[in-house]
Order: structure tokens, then C-alpha cells, then sequence
């Protein structure tokens, strides 16, 4: 489908769509947080970072926009949705005072909400809003990041003191980069194997005093400091060690397993590794809100980019006087419109994925409504493949907007360097990116009928390739769209033109299926081989001999439904001339993904050689098509300028109107000395030159 652009586009028109479903929090932030105080500091030592982010949260709690994701009846909103999207505001700002608002009012607080039960509630979540108490949610050990299930800490249950004994059995056992531990932290969720009666129980969490009212250790709880780190300076990752820490057994958060005085176990949910990936599934609210504040990092460095790239000038063309705008040559915008696409399309499937969380959540904790399992997997899934895509988009991004503002984008107070650092460790935190495509993936692969399984069960799923197929396309918000627009694309595919939406959608359909349905034959393989008598598999080389496979099928499957929000998203565009770029920037980022992947659908026969070439010069088209509406696109992201705090972006409006007026004095002298008295003749200034900075 072709798109003829309007020459201005009202880029409110873009930030009410993006904004969505809270658009009210999303205002609310600009407004509140509106103050410099709030945007990053260059230059900090550690300790100076760390007292004034400590500073800024005991500000942030007054200010009540804390309380969003608490129940009502302790002064908060109950709105999960409402939550994150403060948390995704808030990292346009100083990205450490966002992690250390997550710590303590997403992982300590949520934690102490949704494992605890009203006794906790009662006696904790006031301090815990206030910032009375700042706390750690110590999950994390040396050996065992990943691997949760398999945490080494012990916690055993002693009937005759009615306390738990809380132990660090060796050096990998001990909790580490746990935020808010080496400074703030007073109590912390400690995450440990529960045993009781002389029999494991699994991984619980308890709520353990790590230092007293004084600020020092209590006894027993050893305490280390992580020391510099490559960027979030002001938050205070710290380590904790347990020698043999008496736990009173109330501090056990029993929502989903209770231990009587007598050491009598009971839970609601009877296996161990149901129960555990339940637990765990309350606490999904920090993986989105990863993905979303990475999405924000993002958007903000486009923004410093693109509007550096609409005033820096380089080299002059042929036969002109002036050097041409960085923005105006197609590898600049090679550079940036596609990540710009990406980023739109990634805001789209953020804001599905916040409205479904909160959705799932609030039917459980506020209408008081069964868990839905279906459901509550499907999110994780969800979470977990929109953190991988955002996290990585804004590592690749923030990159190539470095690149793109040369060496002034090397300066810390142009603030690309410290966005490049702050995120960078959001590849790994909150789920290293690598194993949560791994969870997408076997989500795929058994069609969610296997969800809790272990690694032994790749072996044994009885892998039917067109019900996972049926499974994997009908779990999106917008299928009913989807379909219409794929089944309306005609017979042969060199007979469509590369712009018609139903032929992108199908071909990332076409990748999604068939890279899933090749996994599963090999994984059958594998599985008949483990059996074999002559040359048996072992279980773990079931899997492990197509981990790439697996892989790539669940990036295909984020590429998909990113897509497909992005699709949906267009659709709450009622402006006419948002609407039309929208759509447009949509192509860009279809075409650009099948672009970036044309070996391999030249590979399974889905582009002719001609057709491949076809698509690079269709992408080019598109971006000549949207370099006239670059600032317009970020403009639509809705940052309030003073959250930027980048030099760059003050210095070249200076420079802007300083070359304004040289230009205009030059032109006037040319204009006299051709006999032409009228000053202000003709010029070309479609932007102003810039000096070429020291060392370019």
C-alpha cells in the first residue's frame, strides 16, 4: 500500500496515541516531575550519586505517585497498569532514580504486597510507600542468577524456637547486586530454599532485618558493597551474607505456602515447581517495567540524535556554498529512522503488554478471581520476549546515536554516555536476555500444555506441529484485524506490492511457523535418538544441539507481534495526518525487519532475487518519505525538554542563531556587491550550519 504524506503533522496527534491507556499518568509526569532536579548529574562521585538519588526517592515518595500500584486501603491506587507507566516516565530522567524506585516500590514493596498476606500488609507497606523503610529484594546469588529455582541459601524451620534459621551455606550461596543493600536497605525479601519437618519445600521468600535502627548490620547479616559499576551509580548494589539469622515465622510471606507453629507445611498449590513459577509470576511487574524504562532510555536518545542531526552540518555538496544537514544523507538516516520505527513499533507492544498485566493482575489481587493459568503464562511469556526486544533495541540504539552525534555524542554532558552505561546491565537484569528467550521459546514449542516442565520433558512433549501453530497466532489483542489483512493479500507474492500490509504480516507469520515447525522436527529427532538403545541422547543434548533454532523461533515470534501491535496501534490514530505517517513508519519498520533477514527468506523462497533488490529500494524510498517528519516523530515521544539535560541540545540553538545571522550578513555582502542594496536576498536554509566541534 502506497502513502501520501501531509506536508506538517501535529505531533500531540502521535503523543496521544503512543500515550494510551495511561495517558493520565503520563501527564501527571510531565507535570510533577517536571523539575530539573529529577534529570541526570554529571560528574558525580559514587557517594555524592548516592545520597542525592537517596534524596530524590524520599522526594519522589512525598509526592504520593508511589502509591499507584498499592491497595487503596493504604493510600495507594491499586492500578498495576498505572505502576509501571510511572516507572517508564520516570526513566526519562536519572536512570538511577529509576532502579532505585523499582527496587523499593516494585521488587521490596510488590514482593512484601503480593506474596505477603494482610499481617504483612498492615505492619510493612505504609513504611515501605513512605520510604520510611528502604528495602532489598535479595533474590539474586553469586552462582545462581538465572537458575532461581536452584538458589543455595537455606532457610529451616525450628518448631521449638518457632524461628527460622536463615544460612549462607558457602561463598556462590551469597546474595549479590542487590540494590539498596550497601547503603539504604533496613529490611530485605530474602529468597531461600525452605525446609521443614526435615523436608525441602522449595524456593520462599522471607521479610529478615538486615540492619538495625542505627544503620548497622544486625547480628549475623554480613554486609559488602559491589562497588563502582559501569553506570547507575546512585544505586547501592550491595552483597548479603546470612550466618545461621534467626527468622521469626510470622517474616514468612505465606501467600501461597504456610508453615504452622509445629512445622506443618501447607500450600494451595501441591507441586513444588507450579507453586514456585506462581510465585514468581506475581513478581512479572519488574520485567515489564525493565522493557518499558529501556524503551524510554531509547526514545530519549533518538530524540538528542535526530534534532542534532537537523542542524549539524558536514561536507558540501557540488556547486553549493553550504554543507549539508546531517539528517538530509540517506546513511544518517539509515542510521536512525529504522531504530526510530523499531522504538515506535516497541511503545505499541509495551502498551499491550502493560494493559494485559494489569489486567491479569487486577482480576486476582482486587476482584479476588482464580489465577488463570493460561493467562498468567501467556503474560510471562509476553514479559519476558517484549524485555529481551526493548533491552536490546536500546543497547544497539543508544549506540548508533553515540555514533551519530560524533564526537559530541561522546560527551557526558550531552547525555548519550550515561544512557549508554545506565542501561547497558538491563540485557541481564531482571532476567538475562538470553535465557528468557529460551522461556518464550519452550512456551512456543508446547503450546503452553507443558508450561512447568523441566528440562527432561523436551524429550517426552508430544510435539504436534498444527495445534502449537493454532496456539502460537491466536495470542494477540488484534487478530481479528490481522486476519482480514492477511487474507485479503492476492495469490502469488511478486504480484503484491511490498507496501501492502497483509503481505508483510504473512511473511512474518510465514518465518514464525516455519522456523517453529523446524524446531519441533528436530526436536523429535533428538527425542528418538534419547531413546535409542545403540547411541543413546542425553536429556540436556535434547535440547542443547538446537538451542540456536529455538532461539531464533522466539525472536521471530517477538518480531511478529510487535508487528501486529504496531498495526493495532495505528488503528487509535483518529487524526488523519498522524494516522498516515503512522502508517508509513509502519512499512519502514516491516520492510526494514525482512530487510535485515532477506538471506534467509531468500533461503526458504520467499523473496526472488529481484524482489530482494526491490525491497532495499522500497526501504530507501520510505526514508526519504519520513526525513521531512524525523523531529516530528520524536516531538511525538513527549519528553519535556528539561528532562534532556543535554548540552548539545542548548549549544545548537545558539549556534543555530549565530550562523542565522552570519549567513544573512554574508548574503547581504554578496547581494552588494552584485549591485543589489535589498538585504535578506534568497537563501537556502533549510537549517543552519554548525561549527565542526574541537577535534572533528
Amino acid at each position: 500500500m502506497t502513502s501520501t504524506l501531509p506536508r506538517t503533522v501535529d505531533p500531540a496527534c502521535l503523543q496521544e496515541v503512543l500515550d494510551g491507556r495511561w495517558a493520565h499518568v503520563r501527564r501527571d509526569a510531565r507535570e510533577q516531575l517536571g523539575d530539573p532536579e529529577y534529570a541526570p548529574v554529571y560528574g558525580e562521585s559514587v557517594q555524592e550519586a548516592r545520597e542525592r538519588v537517596t534524596r530524590l526517592a524520599g522526594e519522589l515518595a512525598a509526592t504520593g505517585r508511589v502509591g499507584l500500584g498499592f491497595p487503596k486501603e493504604y493510600g495507594g491506587e491499586a492500578d498495576a497498569g498505572g505502576s509501571v507507566t510511572s516507572i517508564e516516565m520516570l526513566a526519562y530522567g536519572d536512570l538511577s532514580l529509576m532502579v532505585k524506585a523499582g527496587v523499593q516500590w516494585g521488587l521490596f514493596g510488590g514482593a512484601v504486597q503480593l506474596l505477603g498476606t494482610r499481617r504483612h500488609h498492615d505492619a510493612y507497606l505504609p513504611d515501605i510507600m513512605s520510604f520510611a523503610l528502604p528495602g532489598c529484594f535479595a533474590m539474586t546469588e553469586t552462582g545462581h542468577g538465572s537458575d532461581v529455582q536452584q538458589l543455595r541459601t537455606t532457610c529451616t524451620y525450628d518448631p521449638d524456637t518457632r524461628t527460622f534459621d536463615l544460612h549462607t551455606p558457602h561463598e556462590a550461596a551469597r546474595k549479590d547486586y542487590i540494590g539498596n543493600a550497601a547503603k539504604d536497605g533496613r529490611m530485605a525479601v530474602v529468597f531461600a530454599q525452605l525446609v521443614t519437618q526435615g523436608e525441602p519445600r522449595g524456593v520462599h521468600a522471607w521479610l529478615v532485618p538486615i540492619r538495625d535502627e542505627d544503620g548497622n548490620p544486625v547480628p549475623g547479616v554480613t554486609i559488602g558493597d559491589d562497588g563502582p559499576k559501569a553506570g547507575l551509580l546512585g544505586v547501592d548494589n550491595g552483597r548479603l551474607t546470612f550466618d545461621h539469622v534467626r527468622v521469626p515465622r510470622e517474616m514468612l510471606l505465606d501467600r501461597y505456602g504456610q508453615v504452622a507453629e509445629d512445622g506443618t507445611y501447607t500450600s494451595s498449590i501441591e507441586n513444588e515447581t507450579r507453586r514456585f513459577f506462581t510465585m514468581l509470576g506475581t513478581l512479572v511487574r519488574g520485567r515489564v517495567s525493565v522493557g518499558g524504562s529501556a524503551g524510554s532510555a531509547t526514545r530519549m536518545a533518538l530524540d538528542i540524535a535526530v534534532r542534532y542531526g537537523d542542524v549539524r552540518r558536514q561536507f558540501a555538496a557540488p556547486g553549493r556554498d553550504r554543507e549539508i544537514v546531517l539528517n538530509d544523507y540517506l546513511v544518517h538516516q539509515r542510521k536512525l529512522l529504522p531504530a526510530l520505527a523499531t522504538s515506535y513499533a516497541l511503545a505499541f507492544a509495551q502498551e499491550e503488554l502493560v494493559g494485559t498485566m494489569h489486567d491479569v493482575q487486577t482480576a486476582v489481587h482486587e476482584h479476588g478471581e482464580a489465577v488463570d493459568e493460561a493467562a498468567q503464562r501467556e503474560l510471562e511469556s509476553r514479559a519476558a520476549g517484549l524485555k529481551v526486544a526493548n533491552t536490546w533495541h536500546a543497547t544497539r540504539t543508544i549506540q548508533t546515536c553515540r555514533e551519530a552525534c560524533g564526537g559530541a555524542g561522546y560527551l557526558a554532558e550531552n547525555r548519550l554516555p550515561q544512557l549508554k552505561a545506565d542501561t547497558d546491565v538491563f540485557t541481564t537484569f531482571e532476567g538475562d536476555n538470553t535465557v528468557l528467550l529460551q522461556l518464550v521459546a519452550k512456551g512456543l514449542l508446547t503450546g503452553y500444555r507443558d508450561a512447568f516442565g523441566s528440562l527432561d520433558g523436551w524429550g517426552r512433549v508430544a510435539f504436534v506441529a498444527d495445534l502449537v501453530r493454532e496456539a502460537v497466532l491466536e495470542r494477540t489483542a488484534a487478530r481479528g484485524l490481522i486476519a482480514r489483512l492477511v487474507d485479503a493479500v492476492p495469490g502469488r507474492d511478486d504480484d503484491v506490492p511490498l507496501r501492502d500490509r497483509g503481505w508483510q504480516l504473512r511473511m512474518f507469520e510465514f518465518r514464525e511457523k516455519h522456523t517453529l515447525e523446524g524446531a519441533i522436527r528436530r526436536l523429535r529427532r533428538n527425542a528418538a535418538t534419547a531413546s535409542s538403545p545403540t547411541h543413546p541422547m542425553e536429556p540436556f543434548a535434547v535440547f542443547n544441539s538446537v538451542q540456536d533454532h529455538v532461539l531464533r523461533t522466539a525472536q521471530a515470534h517477538v518480531d511478529r507481534i510487535v508487528l501486529e501491535a504496531f498495526v493495532a496501534g495505528i488503528e487509535r490514530a483518529a487524526d488523519p495526518g498522524a494516522r498516515a505517517l503512522l502508517d508509513t513508519l509502519c512499512d519502514l519498520y516491516a520492510l526494514s525487519t525482512i530487510e535485515a533477514d532477506k538471506g534467509w527468506f531468500l533461503e526458504h523462497g520467499q523473496l526472488t532475487a529481484a524482489r530482494s533488490k526491490a525491497l532495499t529500494g522500497t526501504v530507501n524510498a520510505l526514508l526519504g518519505e519520513l526525513r521531512p517528519h524525523m523531529v516530528t516523530l520524536v516531538d511525538g515521544f513527549g519528553i519535556p525538554h528539561v528532562w534532556k539535560n543535554a548540552a548539545i541540545l542548548e549549544e545548537e540553538a545558539g549556534r543555530q542563531e549565530a550562523m542565522h545571522r552570519e549567513d544573512t550578513a554574508a548574503q547581504d555582502a554578496r547581494l552588494r556587491a552584485a549591485g543589489d542594496t535589498a538585504p535578506g536576498g534568497s537563501r537556502d536554509d533549510t537549517a543552519t550550519s554548525v561549527d565542526v566541534p574541537p577535534g572533528q
